[in-house]
């Protein structure tokens, strides 16, 4: 039977290690290294390993589960069928018949002559399972029944990324292609998102935020999910942000989560008949303002950058894109044009931090200072602080923009250069 490390597996900490024996592993050459292609588009640390599983041999405890997209309902009817092919041990073609379980990991090894697999899950944001909980789940719930039954063993095919944080999210989406209605889709039949539609009303990329699922994100028609706007706005949320020690991380790493609070605070709002104590209700006069921030950050990186780094390349910078021939790059709400393609792990961060600038005031957000004007007056040396200690902090964490924009200590140290500029302008 399946071995595991229990000190690991009894606790809430990661990483967590699990090893397990397994009937085959077919480790997916990466294209990228294969043909030594260069492109830091294209992930090149991504790897891809395919196992198959007695059903019986996969670990006892779980592996993380909050990486799954959805909760798992075992009284649907496609639950129901997993369940029945798994007991048709006489003609055992559940291997076959099953697509799998989906893991996201942060290493794979592999001892072919034990076959035994060892998988590490580091960061509980993105390892753990990405599709497939139904079948993990029909599995542990089931399989000792099916010992002593009779009959073949059961196989489960098992897929495992590695090197794929940064698109994590993309991943999760992509491979969830069965999963129920969004809650977003939910919030958009019930009106719920009509208090960002009238704040952005007069915004001109308004039209192109998609409110709900099954919509196509083109490049020009509908190209801004609107969990990317709400994640944004979390940010500036005084309710759950009040101070610069809290840290609105949730908005890089997981914007679903930011849409479940969107929502949350809609509904604790309905029964008193109006929205007047949402945070979001509150924000609504400075919605138009945020984006626009994004924007001038995100157009103005490179001149931020180099204002203290004369002879450095912005474009060299990991995390940072560069337009191919023909290629335009262009800035996510108002579609300005830019010269570099910024990771929002770089972005974000510094975008939240000018919540140091914000106050509530009869019941509505408002700047205590411009945000535009202190970001670039005294020949943008602001904007030049930020990006420099952005920049900083991400060569030291291994130049990984995922783990940068996820990093607490730097939200900090943006919001306090924002706050500490504000004080030192004004004295």
């Amino acid at each position: 039977m399946a071995n595991y490390n229990v000190d690991a597996l009894t606790s809430n900490n990661f990483p967590q290690t699990f090893t397990f024996k397994v009937e085959s592993c077919k480790a997916i050459p990466n294209p990228y290294l294969a043909k030594k292609r260069n492109d830091p588009n294209a992930l090149p640390n991504a790897a891809m390993y395919i196992v198959l599983c007695d059903i019986q041999e996969l670990p006892k405890e779980r592996f993380p589960m909050e990486t799954n997209p959805r909760e798992q309902k075992m009284t649907t009817s496609v639950a129901k069928k997993i369940k029945e092919t798994l007991f048709e041990t006489e003609n055992p073609v559940f291997y076959l018949l099953n697509r799998g379980i989906l893991l996201s990991a942060e290493s794979v090894k592999y001892d072919q002559y034990n076959q035994e697999l060892t998988v590490v899950f580091g960061d509980p944001e993105v390892h753990g399972n990405v599709d497939g909980g139904h079948t993990y789940r029909a599995i542990l719930d089931n399989r000792d029944k099916l010992v002593g039954a009779g009959g073949s063993p059961q196989y489960v095919k098992l897929e495992i990324l590695t090197g794929v944080e940064d698109v994590f999210q993309r991943l999760a989406a992509a491979r969830n292609t069965s999963v129920q209605v969004e809650d977003k889709s939910i919030a958009e039949l019930e009106d719920r998102f009509d208090l960002i539609k009238d704040a952005l009303q007069d915004a001109p990329f308004l039209s192109r935020i998609a409110f709900k699922e099954n919509v196509e994100l083109t490049n020009d028609a509908i190209d801004v999910d609107v969990k990317d706007v709400v994640a944004i706005l979390n940010m500036f949320d005084l309710a759950r942000f009040p101070d610069l020690s809290a840290c609105p991380t949730i908005s890089y790493s997981s914007p679903k989560k930011c849409v479940d609070y969107y929502i949350k605070y809609h509904k604790e709002n309905e029964s008193s008949g109006s929205q007047c104590n949402n945070p979001y209700y509150k924000m609504r006069k400075i919605m138009q303002d945020v984006f626009r921030l994004h924007d001038l950050i995100e157009q103005n990186m490179k001149m931020f950058y180099t204002k203290n780094n004369s002879s450095g390349r912005y474009g060299a910078i990991k995390g940072v894109f560069t337009p191919k021939d023909g290629e335009t790059y262009r800035s996510l709400f108002f579609q300005n044009p830019l010269e570099y393609k910024t990771a929002k792990g770089l972005l974000i961060p510094i975008l939240g931090a000018f919540r140091a600038l914000l106050e509530e005031k009869d019941g509505i957000y408002v700047w205590t200072t411009d945000p535009f004007e202190l970001l670039v007056q005294n020949n943008n040396e602001l904007g030049s602080e930020l990006v420099d200690t952005v920049i900083s902090m991400h060569r030291s964490l291994g130049n990984n923009s995922n783990i940068t924009g996820k990093n607490p200590n730097l939200w900090k140290q943006l919001a306090m250069l924002v706050y500490v500029t504000k004080i030192r302008c004004a004295i």
